[in-house]
């Protein structure tokens, strides 16, 4: 009988097999002490406290809207903000009695009970029982208190705070800037979609303006709360809540990118009060040469701020029903025959193709026979042998009737499209519409006829087809200032997010350059523009001037053509009586397209319409009152430091 014992290698793994149970052994009890320990803590500790929460809480999910980017003007000056306001709401699945609550509500906020029910019970089939519906917004701080107590006997009422979009210079920028308000069941899924951003009820978007076009900028990102609420859906108290609690994070908002605007409040404030002082109806654009809009004025304005609440029908029936019109963006959703504001347009495409030139005379009588039709001049008496610039100067309606007989519509279109006519500007505001400027072809598709001379006649002084928008002059015009030189109108100068570290400018934008290139076919030499620009000067400054009124003291000067356009055509007994005798809606528009200059070099354009006011004269003070008033602000201290 042999006897084995275990080697020395043996007796180690054996030793070590045993001890790494027991530490394994250790480790599960540790475990299941601790595990152990939770449950009585849950279970016993505090058990009785998780079964009443578990049955009378439950965790509300909500959303913390961001607050929207302000809009400044070019200087910083606020253009529209947020502040802070409470609105009444009423959650349907918490209220016990609605009648109870609509009548002792409709005593406290001075509303009539039966619509307060009608809201809620149609926010009931729209958005069901747990939606909070919006009784009243803008609580002032009595009726705040007031909800507060209410509270106490009223399960499902609240007073919740919101973002209130305010729009400190009210009418004076309300079609530029736009306005807010809740989305629409309707534009839910239209939106989700087009802006791939998932958009839910309550959700605040931009309307008309910038408001809308950059709505995107300056919505920013949502966040979320959590919120603990018993059965009746009141908060609960923090206390016995703080186990949960802690591991509920609220997600923080993100404000909207600022958006900064070309706009200059000053100027644009001085634009309004000018359209409101000589009680016009029609549209103002002032911008730098090279683009920068500096003033946009739709006259009758509206107030954005109003759509922060909700719109009574009576309200709205009264805008729709207003002939003026007042909540259209004249300056581009309105175009106007131009009447003789396009009448330099024609001469540069005249004194280019050689039809024309400085130094040739052209005899203009009262009137031009072209077969059987007589075709009249804006006086009785005819302008005599007269040049391009005074064609200009004392706008010869006769003097372009021959122009245009010989351009033909075709070379009239190819130097107005050139210029910016006849086309949207692309500026970032929608609603833009294109205006028309026609062309043979376009009549032979349009009415399956051809182009007869009589058109082309109407069409030189800016009539017939010819429609064009205050903002597409306006650009036009600035191309005439800077010699050929066509800048995209701009709106916006930078957008600014510094919570994001995120920073856009814009600079002007030069589209084209007429004068650049001999070999294209809407070359025009630089001499051509000075002909026209002289033209134009004379129209002010010039004895026989269409407005002298507008005048300035040297080293100021304006330079600009007025335009009587006519809303439909008059017999020959009927041309000439007077406008104001006839109904509204058929008195002529009036228009003045000028440009500003300091010492000879252009600073800034200014177009107006006013629409059935008869006569240009309208239209020439509000011009002239702009214009003087930036030279005041930008060039006054300027020659005040020059003459000490």
């Amino acid at each position: 009988m042999s006897i084995h014992f275990p080697s020395s290698d043996e007796s180690d793994s054996g030793f070590y097999l045993h001890s790494n149970f027991r530490w394994a052994r250790i480790f599960i009890l540790l475990f299941m002490l601790i595990l152990v320990s939770r449950l009585w803590f849950l279970q016993i500790l505090n058990g009785e406290d998780f079964r009443v929460f578990s049955e009378k809480n439950l965790l509300k999910e909500s959303d913390v809207f961001a607050p929207r980017g302000k809009i400044f003007d070019r200087d910083g000056k606020v253009l529209a903000e947020n502040l802070p306001a409470y609105k009444a709401t009423i959650t349907p699945q918490y209220t016990e009695n609605l009648e109870t609550l609509a009548t002792d509500l409709g005593k406290a906020l001075d509303m009539d009970p039966d619509e307060i029910v009608e809201k809620v019970k149609k926010s009931l089939r729209q958005s069901g029982r747990f939606f909070p519906v919006d009784i009243k917004l803008h609580l002032t701080r009595d009726e705040l208190f007031k909800v507060e107590l209410l509270k106490l006997d009223h399960f499902g009422l609240d007073a919740q705070e919101f973002i209130l979009r305010n729009y400190p210079h009210k009418g004076v920028l309300g079609h530029l800037l736009g306005y807010v308000r809740e989305i629409s069941q309707r534009e839910i899924p239209i939106l989700s979609k087009k802006r791939n951003i998932k958009f839910k009820q309550k959700d605040i978007i931009g309307k008309k303006g910038i408001e809308e076009s950059f709505d995107t900028n300056l919505r920013g990102k949502k966040g979320k709360a959590f919120v603990i609420v018993d059965a009746k859906g009141r908060q609960a108290a923090k206390g016995s809540i703080n186990a949960i609690g802690e591991s509920l994070k609220r997600i923080v908002a993100e404000p909207g990118t600022d958006v900064f605007t070309t706009i200059d409040l000053d100027l644009q404030t001085k634009a309004f009060e000018s359209f409101e002082k000589h009680k016009r109806v029609g549209s103002l654009v002032a911008m730098t040469p090279k683009g920068e809009i500096l003033a946009w004025v739709s006259y009758p304005p509206f107030d954005p701020n109003i759509f922060a609440k909700r719109v009574s029908p009576e309200i709205w029936r009264k805008w729709v029903n207003n002939s003026d019109r007042p909540l259209r963006n004249k300056v581009i959703q309105d175009h106007y025959s131009p009447g003789s504001t396009f009448k330099p347009i024609v001469a540069l495409a005249g004194l280019q193709l050689g039809y024309i030139s400085a130094n040739k005379y052209v005899y203009a009588a009262s009137t031009y026979k072209l077969g059987k039709r007589v075709w009249h001049d804006h006086t009785q008496t005819g302008q005599g042998y007269i040049s391009v610039a005074e064609a200009i100067e004392r706008s010869s309606n006769v003097f372009f009737y021959k122009l245009g007989e010989m351009l033909g519509p075709d070379n009239m279109a190819r130097y107005a499209s050139a210029l910016g006519l006849g086309q949207k500007t692309e500026v970032p505001i929608h609603g833009e519409v294109p205006g028309h400027i026609p062309t043979s072809e376009w009549k032979a598709k349009r009415f399956g006829e051809p182009w007869q001379t009589g058109e082309s006649l109407n069409m030189a002084i800016g009539q017939g087809h010819v429609l064009v928008t205050a903002l597409q002059l306006a650009q036009a015009y600035s191309a005439i200032a800077m010699q050929g030189q066509v800048y995209k109108p701009q709106i916006i100068k930078k957008l600014e997010d510094p919570i994001n570290d995120y920073f856009q400018s814009f600079e002007p934008t030069m589209l084209r350059d007429l004068t650049a290139d001999p070999e294209s076919d809407t070359y025009i030499e630089p001499r051509h523009f000075k002909v026209v620009q002289k033209g134009l000067w004379r129209v002010v400054n010039g004895k026989q001037g269409t407005a002298r009124f507008a005048k300035l003291k040297p080293p100021y000067s304006i330079s600009g053509k007025t335009g009587t356009a006519q809303v439909r055509s008059w017999s020959a007994d009927q041309l000439y009586k007077s406008c104001e005798n006839r109904i509204k809606k058929e008195r002529h528009n009036g228009w003045f397209v000028a440009y500003g200059s300091y010492k000879d070099e252009p600073k800034i354009t200014v177009a107006v319409l006013t629409e059935h006011s008869c006569t240009s004269a309208a239209s020439v003070p509000i011009v002239k009152e702009v214009i003087q008033y930036y030279f005041e602000k930008y060039h006054d201290l300027e020659e005040k430091k020059n003459e000490s």
